[in-house]
């Protein structure tokens, strides 16, 4: 039997181990840009973890260096006010989560339709959508997209490539992408790395499309095993690293081609999508500095 004591020692230190290795950036090969002109790219940090007022979110996040955060559409008018109090403070742009839930189709239909409704009138950079249920049928699915599409904003309203979601698999979200010519994506492709136990190499007439209609990005990095690897930084995980920036490249290329603007988050998310010790529960590396770092790569190769 396996003396728990002991093994927490042991697992305490392969974790300083690893910790130890989380200088060493992964080597990719140089970002090529296809145009000269100048990016324009916003970056915002995720409240997704934070344990902190929004307030010290928003200050942290200016402090880092981030440009804006996106968070879920607050619900209370006091977190709505300490929040646009915030931004105003730090002078940081914003965009809002919205999403779905219930125990019907007929009630998660609803609650998206509040949600990005209360978050359309706020006025944010883009407003991201966690939209339907990978189960619902394709009829559907259609009256979310057909629901946001109906809508005229001066700024973007994205559907999310998440488990779980309606666009969870790239064929699934290749044939939504041919059926709406308006639609338009973030990109979170670590989760269809987890859900085709692939870094895609055999999906690339989906992945092109996606890529072609996507507006705003998840930097988070998925594998064959999961939709989060435990610090990106370290050599270990270099393949889905390299592909992961591969396909974030064909992006910024086709925005710069077309000067059109592009945004991003940073979303290593916290335990459980944090890989921890059994027993000890104790986080591998930390949430906030490996975000953080990916700000930074993308600064660094992007401009």
């Amino acid at each position: 039997m396996i003396n728990r004591r002991n093994f927490i020692k042991k697992t305490s230190l392969a974790t300083g181990a690893l910790m130890s290795q989380t200088n060493l950036l992964v080597q990719h090969k140089p970002f090529v840009s296809s145009s000269n002109n100048d990016l324009a790219l916003k970056i915002y940090a995720t409240n997704w973890g934070w344990k902190g007022t929004i307030t010290k979110f928003c200050k942290a996040s200016k402090d880092e260096g981030y440009d804006g955060v996106e968070i879920w559409v607050p619900k209370e008018q006091s977190q709505r006010d300490e929040f646009f109090d915030a931004v105003a403070k730090y002078n940081l742009s914003y965009g809002f989560l919205a999403g779905n839930h219930g125990k019907t189709f007929e009630e998660n239909l609803d609650v998206f339709q509040q949600q990005l409704d209360t978050a359309c009138a706020l006025k944010p950079d883009f407003v991201n959508c966690h939209s339907g249920k990978d189960f619902f049928t394709p009829e559907q699915s259609q009256q979310f997209f057909d629901y946001s599409l109906q809508k005229k904003t001066p700024f973007p309203i994205y559907h999310e490539t998440h488990r779980g979601r309606i666009l969870f698999h790239p064929q699934i979200t290749k044939k939504c992408l041919e059926d709406n010519k308006d639609l338009n994506i973030t990109l979170d492709i670590s989760h269809w790395c987890c859900v085709s136990e692939s870094l895609l190499v055999d999906q690339q007439d989906a992945v092109d499309l996606a890529l072609s209609r996507t507006g705003h990005v998840h930097s988070r990095i998925g594998f064959q095993e999961g939709p989060q690897v435990p610090d990106h930084r370290v050599p270990e995980f270099e393949q889905a690293v390299t592909a992961h920036f591969d396909w974030w490249d064909v992006i910024v290329n086709q925005k710069k081609k077309s000067n059109t603007p592009l945004t991003m988050t940073t979303e290593f998310g916290p335990p459980h999508y944090m890989w921890t010790l059994p027993y000890s529960k104790q986080a591998v590396a930390d949430q906030w500095e490996i975000n953080v770092h990916m700000m930074r790569l993308w600064r660094e190769r992007y401009g």
